[in-house]
């Protein structure tokens, strides 16, 4: 039995409190930075226009990584690499027809990742909601950011609120 697990140099990797909590020292090891960002109240767009979705509320952020009120991006400060998720939800107001929507991941200002909803003109909706994850490998001054573009049959189109509904995080893997 150990309470406490060293490496060579005598730095505590691990340590345990006895009672089962078990805290890891290493930062090797550690899944930071993470973060969480989500839409706190809808954002309105232009029609079919590609345009950066604005997270202005955070559920966490670890190491203070995400722009919540600038840029609205994600900036390791850590190199490695990346598990980075995002789910937007795409509204057509009121009960106009959502005709696309379309979310994009960029990094550093080119797109890595995308999804997109064609919704079927049999069954016209007002709403969607792409959501995708990739793996990236970041430096510690890369940044990722969130896109949208919506067209909807007549109206406003809209960007959800909610933590979710429209959000945005990413952590690091271990190694």
């Amino acid at each position: 039995k150990v309470n406490e697990y060293k490496d060579f140099g005598n730095n505590a990797i691990m340590t345990s409190d006895g009672a089962g909590v078990v805290t890891i020292n290493a930062a090797a090891m550690k899944s930071t930075p993470s973060f969480r960002a989500f839409r706190s109240s809808t954002q309105s767009i232009s029609d079919n226009t590609l345009t950066k979705v604005e997270f202005d509320s955070e559920t966490f952020d670890t190491d203070n990584t995400f722009d919540n009120s600038t840029n609205y991006r994600f900036t390791p400060g850590v190199s490695g690499k990346y598990y980075v998720f995002t789910q937007v939800c795409c509204t057509a107001s009121s009960s106009t027809v959502l005709n696309f929507a379309l979310a994009i991941m960029k990094k550093n200002g080119s797109e890595i990742a995308r999804n997109n909803v064609d919704p079927d003109d049999a069954t016209p909706n007002n709403q969607a909601y792409p959501f995708f994850a990739t793996i990236v490998e970041m430096n510690t001054t890369d940044y990722i950011e969130i896109f949208a573009q919506i067209d909807v049959a007549s109206g406003t189109p809209q960007i959800g609120d909610g933590t979710s509904q429209t959000y945005f995080g990413a952590y690091k893997l271990i190694g």
